[in-house]
């Protein structure tokens, strides 16, 4: 492996414990262990897993100019974004959108937290926290009334998903019960810099300070903690022996992505990047107003968007079967009768989803919902296209590297009955 390569505190214990390295966003990184990709895919969704997620960046904003220089920055309309009401983001809470350049083309995607009345952190993906504070730091009026830091590289960060996520974690928290009050799906509490960002004290039982947010990039029930660098080790170790009951097991990368892509989640720089935030799946994080023919804010590059005529459109997509296929420049998608229709994005099998009588069914799927008494599915492959038409859900097309070909399914959802919005009380029950 390049000596070049960054790696997170948690490297030593993935070497340790035989996980299969490899490069991803500058760092050296667990692909899997030795349960392999199945069984950690199916984890988080029937029991729990753990990741290592330590790569992400993190930024911090203090300042009383820091709220508008995300309104002019973020995609989001921070002031109207939670839940069906569009009330204003608060302390305690988060919310996903996208840094757009001028021509309406995503820098990256990334959650803002808002920690006190003036102080923000923002999460992005892996060595974009330099890219993304520069773009930040060019559009501020007053660097002295919104400071920009980068805290790449200087925090744990590790992700708890799963149903039985929050029994695990309360094993090791000091006062469970009030932290897990009142936590809403994108909200957190605590902090893991008590010097640095405001927030009430959580802590685990040996009193070390953490962040606990409730989100995740697995589609599923579950936790994002950071923590001070030097605690990242042990506080994953105490999540596995605290998880052991349930059977929690430690997760790399290949069940990260096969996760995202049944749920639906995009990959920064793949499934969304230099080209225009148009005619996809993540709308949502555009700030609409109330009949959705323009927005209730002028943002970096929000009139690119609004002034977009046709433009090639991203659908998700599942298959017929487990099989899938490379992707790179050889890769397309086609109409049966073999007329191009675009290029593919991701492509990846989720182990947890077959077909019943042609219905996508989940492992999660109650029996009353469709799901076999003996079902054992054989996965589906899953991900995105990029297409020149958009086609409705339901349509067939075939995708192609020149040596396979598989028949697959324009489709406006993946994996059912996922578990990220089951309320806190349901999961501890």
């Amino acid at each position: 492996m390049a000596t070049s390569l960054k790696t997170t505190p948690l490297h030593p214990w993935h070497v340790g414990r035989s996980a299969n390295m490899a490069a991803f966003g500058g760092y050296e990184m667990p692909l899997w262990y030795p349960a392999g990709a199945k069984a950690e895919h199916l984890a988080p969704i029937t029991a729990a897993g753990l990741f290592d997620t330590s790569h992400m960046a993190v930024l911090t904003l203090r300042g009383p100019l820091v709220r508008p220089l995300l309104q002019h920055c973020f995609s989001k309309d921070l002031d109207r974004c939670l839940g069906p009401r569009k009330t204003p983001l608060v302390p305690g809470r988060c919310v996903y959108g996208v840094f757009l350049d001028e021509a309406g083309c995503v820098l990256d995607d990334a959650i803002v937290y808002q920690c006190g009345e003036t102080d923000y952190m923002l999460v992005v993906n892996a060595a974009m926290g330099a890219p993304v504070a520069a773009h930040l730091r060019r559009h501020n009026p007053d660097e002295t009334r919104a400071l920009v830091h980068d805290h790449s590289d200087a925090l744990g960060k590790m992700d708890l998903q799963g149903p039985a996520a929050a029994k695990i974690l309360a094993r090791i928290l000091r006062n469970p019960d009030q932290v897990f009050d009142r936590m809403v799906y994108f909200s957190f509490k605590g902090t893991f810099a008590p010097h640095l960002l405001p927030g009430a004290p959580v802590t685990l039982l040996d009193g070390t300070p953490v962040l606990v947010s409730r989100t995740g990039y697995t589609g599923e029930f579950g936790f994002e903690l950071f923590v001070a660098p030097e605690h990242t080790t042990r506080l994953w170790q105490l999540l596995l022996e605290a998880g052991a009951p349930e059977g929690l097991l430690p997760c790399g990368l290949a069940a990260r992505d096969s996760l995202r892509a049944g749920a639906g989640l995009p990959l920064s720089h793949q499934d969304i990047g230099p080209w225009l935030f148009a005619d996809n799946p993540w709308l949502f994080v555009l700030p609409w107003d109330e009949d959705g023919s323009g927005f209730t804010k002028d943002f970096g590059g929000g009139r690119a968007v609004l002034a977009a005529g046709s433009a090639p459109c991203t659908l998700p997509f599942a298959g017929f079967d487990p099989r899938k296929i490379p992707l790179g420049a050889a890769s397309k998608v086609t109409a049966p009768d073999g007329t191009v229709l675009g290029g593919v994005l991701t492509c990846t099998t989720d182990m947890a989803i077959d077909r019943v009588d042609g219905v996508i069914v989940s492992i999660a799927t109650p029996v009353a919902g469709g799901r076999p008494e003996s079902f054992a599915p054989r996965g589906l492959c899953c991900g995105f296209v990029r297409l020149d038409v958009p086609l409705p859900p339901g349509t067939e097309v075939l995708l192609t590297d020149g040596k396979r070909t598989l028949k697959v399914e324009i489709r406006d959802q993946i994996r059912p009955d996922r578990t990220a919005r089951t309320p806190m009380a349901t999961m501890l029950s």
